[in-house]
Protein backbone atom coordinates (compact mmCIF):
# COMPACT_ATOMS: atom_id res chain seq x y z
CA UNK A 1 0.00 0.00 0.00
CA UNK A 2 1.26 3.43 -0.88
CA UNK A 3 2.19 5.83 1.90
CA UNK A 4 0.20 8.57 0.18
CA UNK A 5 -3.01 6.53 0.39
CA UNK A 6 -2.44 5.88 4.09
CA UNK A 7 -2.04 9.60 4.72
CA UNK A 8 -5.30 10.37 2.93
CA UNK A 9 -6.99 7.57 4.85
CA UNK A 10 -5.85 9.14 8.10
CA UNK A 11 -7.30 12.48 6.99
CA UNK A 12 -10.58 10.78 6.07
CA UNK A 13 -10.73 9.30 9.55
CA UNK A 14 -10.97 12.82 10.95
CA UNK A 15 -13.98 13.65 8.77
CA UNK A 16 -15.83 10.42 9.40
CA UNK A 17 -15.03 9.75 13.04
CA UNK A 18 -15.70 13.28 14.22
CA UNK A 19 -18.93 13.63 12.21
CA UNK A 20 -20.33 10.26 13.27
CA UNK A 21 -20.81 9.32 9.60
CA UNK A 22 -20.09 5.96 8.03
CA UNK A 23 -18.51 4.68 4.82
CA UNK A 24 -18.75 1.51 2.75
CA UNK A 25 -17.08 0.37 -0.46
CA UNK A 26 -18.33 -1.61 -3.43
CA UNK A 27 -15.35 -2.78 -5.44
CA UNK A 28 -15.08 -4.72 -8.63
CA UNK A 29 -11.73 -4.33 -10.36
CA UNK A 30 -9.94 -3.02 -7.25
CA UNK A 31 -10.93 -6.18 -5.37
CA UNK A 32 -10.92 -4.74 -1.85
CA UNK A 33 -7.85 -2.53 -2.15
CA UNK A 34 -9.79 0.62 -1.24
CA UNK A 35 -11.17 -1.10 1.85
CA UNK A 36 -7.63 -2.15 2.74
CA UNK A 37 -6.47 1.47 2.63
CA UNK A 38 -9.39 2.61 4.77
CA UNK A 39 -8.82 -0.01 7.47
CA UNK A 40 -5.08 0.66 7.60
CA UNK A 41 -5.86 3.37 10.12
CA UNK A 42 -6.49 2.23 13.71
CA UNK A 43 -10.05 2.98 14.74
CA UNK A 44 -11.54 2.54 11.27
CA UNK A 45 -14.17 0.22 12.76
CA UNK A 46 -15.81 3.32 14.22
CA UNK A 47 -16.87 4.55 10.76
CA UNK A 48 -16.13 1.89 8.13
CA UNK A 49 -19.12 -0.44 7.73
CA UNK A 50 -17.51 -2.82 5.27
CA UNK A 51 -17.13 -3.71 1.64
CA UNK A 52 -18.64 -5.91 -1.00
CA UNK A 53 -16.21 -7.11 -3.62
CA UNK A 54 -18.60 -7.60 -6.52
CA UNK A 55 -16.21 -8.97 -9.10
CA UNK A 56 -18.85 -10.82 -11.10
CA UNK A 57 -21.89 -9.24 -12.70
CA UNK A 58 -24.35 -11.50 -10.88
CA UNK A 59 -23.00 -10.30 -7.52
CA UNK A 60 -23.30 -6.69 -8.69
CA UNK A 61 -26.93 -7.42 -9.52
CA UNK A 62 -27.86 -9.60 -6.53
CA UNK A 63 -26.04 -7.83 -3.72
CA UNK A 64 -25.81 -4.25 -4.93
CA UNK A 65 -28.99 -3.95 -6.99
CA UNK A 66 -27.24 -3.08 -10.25
CA UNK A 67 -29.67 -3.28 -13.16
CA UNK A 68 -28.99 -6.35 -15.33
CA UNK A 69 -30.31 -4.56 -18.41
CA UNK A 70 -27.79 -1.78 -17.84
CA UNK A 71 -24.95 -4.29 -17.71
CA UNK A 72 -26.26 -6.09 -20.80
CA UNK A 73 -26.62 -2.81 -22.66
CA UNK A 74 -23.44 -0.98 -21.65
CA UNK A 75 -21.26 -3.65 -19.92
CA UNK A 76 -20.40 -3.48 -16.24
CA UNK A 77 -17.74 -0.87 -17.01
CA UNK A 78 -19.78 2.29 -17.30
CA UNK A 79 -20.64 5.33 -15.24
CA UNK A 80 -24.18 4.15 -14.53
CA UNK A 81 -23.02 0.84 -13.04
CA UNK A 82 -20.46 2.62 -10.83
CA UNK A 83 -23.23 4.91 -9.56
CA UNK A 84 -25.60 2.00 -8.94
CA UNK A 85 -22.87 0.15 -7.05
CA UNK A 86 -22.26 3.16 -4.79
CA UNK A 87 -25.97 3.62 -4.09
CA UNK A 88 -26.33 -0.13 -3.56
CA UNK A 89 -23.62 -0.27 -0.90
CA UNK A 90 -25.23 2.65 0.93
CA UNK A 91 -28.51 0.72 0.97
CA UNK A 92 -27.04 -2.68 1.79
CA UNK A 93 -24.72 -1.52 4.59
CA UNK A 94 -26.80 1.43 5.78
CA UNK A 95 -23.86 3.79 5.42
CA UNK A 96 -23.76 7.53 4.77
CA UNK A 97 -21.02 7.52 2.14
CA UNK A 98 -19.69 5.15 -0.50
CA UNK A 99 -16.84 4.56 -2.89
CA UNK A 100 -17.21 2.14 -5.81
CA UNK A 101 -15.07 0.99 -8.71
CA UNK A 102 -15.68 -0.96 -11.88
CA UNK A 103 -13.30 -1.33 -14.77
CA UNK A 104 -10.99 -3.26 -17.02
CA UNK A 105 -7.64 -3.43 -15.20
CA UNK A 106 -6.08 -5.73 -17.80
CA UNK A 107 -4.34 -7.34 -19.37
CA UNK A 108 -7.46 -9.00 -20.80
CA UNK A 109 -10.91 -7.53 -21.20
CA UNK A 110 -11.87 -4.22 -22.59
CA UNK A 111 -14.00 -3.20 -25.52
CA UNK A 112 -13.41 -0.68 -28.32
CA UNK A 113 -15.47 1.84 -26.31
CA UNK A 114 -13.82 0.92 -22.98
CA UNK A 115 -10.30 -0.40 -23.55
CA UNK A 116 -8.12 -1.90 -20.84
CA UNK A 117 -7.30 0.82 -18.35
CA UNK A 118 -10.85 2.19 -18.30
CA UNK A 119 -11.95 2.34 -14.67
CA UNK A 120 -14.98 4.18 -13.34
CA UNK A 121 -14.92 5.49 -9.78
CA UNK A 122 -18.09 6.62 -8.02
CA UNK A 123 -18.03 8.30 -4.62
CA UNK A 124 -20.11 10.44 -2.33
CA UNK A 125 -23.39 10.17 -0.47
CA UNK A 126 -26.49 8.40 -1.73
CA UNK A 127 -27.97 11.74 -2.78
CA UNK A 128 -24.74 13.14 -4.24
CA UNK A 129 -22.78 10.54 -6.18
CA UNK A 130 -19.94 11.84 -8.30
CA UNK A 131 -17.88 9.96 -10.84
CA UNK A 132 -14.46 9.95 -12.40
CA UNK A 133 -13.17 7.94 -15.34
CA UNK A 134 -9.60 6.70 -15.66
CA UNK A 135 -8.63 5.89 -19.24
CA UNK A 136 -4.93 5.14 -19.46
CA UNK A 137 -3.41 1.67 -19.41
CA UNK A 138 -0.17 1.27 -17.46
CA UNK A 139 -0.51 -2.47 -16.88
CA UNK A 140 -2.69 -4.26 -14.36
CA UNK A 141 -0.78 -3.58 -11.15
CA UNK A 142 -0.27 0.11 -11.84
CA UNK A 143 -3.86 0.53 -13.11
CA UNK A 144 -5.17 -0.88 -9.83
CA UNK A 145 -2.80 1.23 -7.71
CA UNK A 146 -3.81 4.38 -9.58
CA UNK A 147 -7.53 3.58 -9.25
CA UNK A 148 -7.21 2.90 -5.52
CA UNK A 149 -5.24 6.06 -4.85
CA UNK A 150 -7.48 8.20 -7.07
CA UNK A 151 -10.64 6.90 -5.37
CA UNK A 152 -9.29 7.78 -1.93
CA UNK A 153 -8.16 11.23 -3.11
CA UNK A 154 -11.50 11.97 -4.80
CA UNK A 155 -13.42 10.97 -1.70
CA UNK A 156 -11.07 13.08 0.43
CA UNK A 157 -11.84 16.12 -1.75
CA UNK A 158 -15.56 15.35 -1.51
CA UNK A 159 -15.33 15.26 2.28
CA UNK A 160 -13.39 18.53 2.36
CA UNK A 161 -16.20 20.10 0.35
CA UNK A 162 -18.89 18.48 2.53
CA UNK A 163 -17.24 19.68 5.76
CA UNK A 164 -15.56 22.96 4.73
CA UNK A 165 -15.00 24.14 8.31
CA UNK A 166 -13.25 20.95 9.39
CA UNK A 167 -9.61 21.56 10.27
CA UNK A 168 -7.32 18.63 9.58
CA UNK A 169 -4.14 18.28 11.62
CA UNK A 170 -3.28 21.92 10.88
CA UNK A 171 -2.60 23.55 7.56
CA UNK A 172 1.07 22.65 7.52
CA UNK A 173 0.67 18.89 7.91
CA UNK A 174 -2.42 17.87 5.96
CA UNK A 175 -2.17 15.44 3.06
CA UNK A 176 -2.09 18.09 0.36
CA UNK A 177 0.92 19.76 1.99
CA UNK A 178 2.73 16.49 2.65
CA UNK A 179 2.45 15.76 -1.08
CA UNK A 180 2.60 19.17 -2.79
CA UNK A 181 3.62 17.55 -6.06
CA UNK A 182 0.18 15.93 -6.42
CA UNK A 183 -1.66 19.19 -5.90
CA UNK A 184 -5.38 19.07 -6.52
CA UNK A 185 -7.22 16.33 -8.26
Amino acid sequence: MEFESKVFSRELQQFLYDSGKSLGTAESCTGGRIAEVIISVPGASNYFKGSIVAYSNDIKEELLGVDKDMIDQKTAVCEEVAIQMAKGICDKLHCDYAISTTGFAGPAGGTPENPVGTIWIAYGSKDDIRTFKLTENFGRDINLAIATNKAIRLFYEFMKETFPDRKLYGDDTNAMNIFPEIGGI
